[in-house]
């Protein structure tokens, strides 16, 4: 019975007393009233709570109502809030320190972990490949710079070579013919001071260069007796390559097709 239950007393002049309940006690619990109550004229509620703090609870007076009922005829069972203690609710549940983890102490989760893959050695082979590849380029690129360094202290620009030579063109041991080779935008050019007297120059034009940076190589000038006349022969050399003039009539010319000439570098 979770409503306020009450039972009120009402006094009347014949000195007789008789109860008034609800309607719930009308019936079914008349064998568990007295015939004869005290006389009062004071309404009793039960409550849950306390209202003055010199009455009871209303569950005490409530227990001596609950008593009669488990005794008599219909007995009801006894609330379960009156045999049992009221549950904690979650605002009042305690916590138990000692079992509570701290964050630190957390175990961390564990991630499966995979082996990394072996790349095959044909992998490493062409990464060995490519590294030596850009090696010697690297190489070959400082080694040009280093060269047309040094050929610009010997040569100049644009690059020039002179010597001295006896050749039999008005000239003698004292003194010699000039010759100053030079490679000129590419283009091969020998000039010959016979006996030193630039009034007697000569000029022998060679090949056209092509090619990159072409126009940087350096030529050089040799004499050497090529087809075994006496005479000594003007070789002009250009990197790999090598052009021979014929000393003839007081003169260098070209080679005619058939002549035996015999040259070895």
């Amino acid at each position: 019975m979770e409503q306020n239950s009450y039972v009120r007393t009402i006094r009347r002049g014949s000195g007789q007393q008789r109860p008034v309940a609800p309607d719930i006690f009308s019936e079914e619990y008349d064998d568990i009233w007295p015939s004869s109550r005290p006389a009062s004229s004071v309404i009793r509620y039960r409550t849950d709570v306390q209202t003055e703090t010199e009455h009871p609870h209303g569950d005490e007076q409530w227990s001596e109502v609950q008593h009669m009922r488990s005794t008599g005829r219909n007995a009801v069972p006894a609330r379960r809030t009156a045999s049992h203690p009221p549950i904690a609710t979650s605002s009042h549940r305690q916590v138990d320190t000692n079992n509570v983890v701290s964050p630190a102490h957390r175990s961390r989760p564990v991630y499966a972990t995979h082996e990394p893959r072996r790349m095959h050695w044909t992998v490493y082979a062409g990464f060995a490949m490519i590294t030596m590849m850009i090696g010697w380029m690297v190489v070959s690129s400082v080694a040009h710079w280093w060269q047309g360094v040094e050929d610009d202290w010997r040569y100049g620009r644009p690059r020039t070579f002179q010597t001295d030579q006896v050749v039999g063109h008005h000239d003698s041991a004292t003194s010699p013919s000039h010759f100053i080779a030079m490679n000129l935008n590419r283009h091969i050019q020998v000039i010959e001071f016979q006996g030193g007297d630039a009034a007697n120059a000569k000029v022998y034009v060679g090949p056209v260069l092509v090619g990159a940076d072409q126009d940087l190589a350096p030529v050089t000038l040799t004499f050497k007796d090529v087809n075994a006349d006496g005479k000594p022969d003007m070789i002009v050399n250009v990197q790999e390559s090598h052009i021979i003039f014929l000393n003839d009539a007081g003169q260098f010319r070209a080679p005619h097709p058939g002549e035996n000439i015999q040259y070895t570098p």
